[in-house]
């Protein structure tokens, strides 16, 4: 409850925020944080692993209705990869830009490769609907899907919609109209 407090003042106020104010806007005195956390640092640490966590993600990704059409389930996981990626890169950033970017140490159990495939599979799992239609496998399709959705460099004028891609993804650049 204090770490899903802290966040969203992380994310507006950077590392300014101070521990008496996520125990005020979490309704707690100040100890209480600090008998959950050494040190405003395990309290930041703590956000960074809250965010890195891939279970919310899944748990989304595991209620889009597969009766529903491909293009509405790819827009419904599109829109929760991007709000997940969207507050990892405002938490990380609020750090980067305070100077406090200690990373914390790699997990050394392979839980970030883990996550990843789990994610892939929650994403193959949409297309199991259309199996018997798909030009590539479905995990194949999950892995191209997802590379669309990565983080848009400074080359894009104006990022795209995800209703967008999902309509590049699923129809091409190219009409019919001309040929094929």
């Amino acid at each position: 409850m204090i770490v899903q407090t802290a966040l969203p003042l992380l994310t507006s106020r950077g590392t300014a925020l101070t521990t008496a104010e996520v125990a005020r806007a979490a309704g707690i005195g100040e100890a209480t944080v600090f008998r959950a956390f050494a040190d405003k640092q395990a309290l930041l640490d703590a956000c960074v692993a809250e965010v890195l966590r891939p279970e919310p993600l899944l748990d989304q990704l595991a209620q889009v209705r597969l009766d529903q059409p491909l293009a509405d389930r790819l827009t419904e996981a599109a829109t929760a990869i991007h709000a997940h990626l969207a507050r990892l890169g405002a938490v990380l950033g609020a750090l980067h830009a305070a100077g406090r970017s200690r990373p914390a140490p790699p997990p050394t159990d392979g839980s970030s490769a883990g996550a990843m495939a789990a994610v892939r599979t929650a994403m193959a799992g949409l297309f199991a609907p259309e199996s018997d239609r798909l030009r590539l496998p479905a995990d194949r399709l999950a892995d191209l899907f997802l590379g669309l959705l990565s983080p848009h460099g400074p080359l894009a004028a104006a990022p795209p919609s995800t209703a967008e891609l999902v309509d590049l993804f699923l129809h091409g650049a190219l009409t019919r109209a001309h040929g094929r």
